[in-house]
């Protein structure tokens, strides 16, 4: 772990290798599970607001279980959450032709009916970020569901910052990733 501004960052960002290979998990992360994807309070809202322009690009089921639940729900621990259908897939999961798993906010985004693609939990996966008073801790979440998207990554050789780097600059800014890469820069001459 190194310190960087005020987050805690896990070295395995530099040393992992990770590229999300749907052909095989066919989308599992919106599926399986014990919850929905994390939330923050600004997504709550962005849901709740984008919701009409979102709903058509979700399935019955999906739909339902928003109409029951709310376009976002507080869990136990009183975290902020996607709902889920029946307990197991995120309410916002949609199905191609071939039964493999997609956001269906994504795909809104895709579709340019709303401006942001995902909640930065679900784009930064499977990289997890966890606030605490003093720091924020960044850090590899290994699921098993994950081994495709491991062995594709190790395979062309793309590091797990590298490949999530997007939602990285998305949530800490452009001059943070571009600390984290020069950190990276120096863990790889060692």
């Amino acid at each position: 772990m190194f310190t960087l501004g005020k987050t805690l960052v896990s070295e395995e960002l530099f040393e992992e290798h990770f590229a999300c290979d749907l052909s095989q998990c066919k989308g599992a992360c919106c599926v399986e599970g014990e919850a929905g994807a994390p939330l923050d309070k600004t997504e709550v809202d962005r849901l709740a607001a984008d919701y009409d322009a979102i709903s058509p690009f979700l399935n019955d089921a999906g739909r339902d279980a928003i109409a029951t639940q709310g376009t976002s729900i507080v869990a136990k621990d009183g975290s902020l959450e996607t709902p889920l259908i029946d307990g197991a897939a995120c309410a916002y999961t949609t199905f191609d032709d071939r039964g493999w798993a997609h956001c269906g906010i994504e795909q809104a985004h895709k579709a340019g009916a709303v401006d942001w693609k995902k909640p930065i939990s679900c784009h930064l996966y499977p990289v997890r970020v966890t606030d605490y008073s003093a720091f924020t801790a960044v850090n590899y979440h290994r699921w098993q569901i994950c081994g495709g998207g491991c062995s594709h990554g190790a395979q062309i050789k793309m590091p797990l910052y590298r490949f999530v780097a997007e939602a990285l600059i998305k949530k800490f800014g452009e001059d943070w990733f571009a600390e984290l890469e020069r950190v990276a820069i120096e863990q790889n001459k060692k």
